[in-house]
């Protein structure tokens, strides 16, 4: 990641060096980290928005956000995540408003999101 600036883009704008640091820091974290096996890369990754937040020239944060219709009539926030060497950071706080705004952007509306129960109440804190 060459700057320090939130990256929001649809999969057809990521450079295959952006797309392969998501992946891997994806499998790093939730394949590796928290020894969760399921199928990463599921076909949504195409249809979805990319949210990064870069740290120290490399990805520090990433989450996905799917289009409504593509899983659920919703959009859907997922693949949250903060690499090991930037947690600390508060860069999910920054990760979560920008994919808010992100969706704001595109018409809003409700949003769904699922992920481990011990961060429901920072999910909540977005409404």
């Amino acid at each position: 990641m060459n700057s320090e600036r939130i990256l929001i883009k649809d999969f057809a704008e990521l450079t295959p060096n952006e797309l392969y640091e998501i992946l891997q820091a994806r499998n790093e974290v939730f394949i590796v980290e928290q020894n969760c096996v399921y199928r990463d890369v599921d076909g949504h990754d195409e249809k979805s928005i990319h949210v990064v937040i870069p740290c120290n020239g490399r990805l520090g944060a990433y989450c996905r956000i799917v289009r409504p219709g593509t899983v659920h009539p919703e959009w859907s926030i997922g693949r949250v995540l903060t690499v090991k060497r930037a947690r600390g950071r508060k860069l999910a706080h920054r990760l979560m408003a920008a994919a808010l705004d992100a969706m704001a952007r595109r018409g809003g509306g409700s949003c769904r999101i699922a992920a481990q129960a011990h961060l429901q109440k920072f999910y909540e804190s977005y409404g």
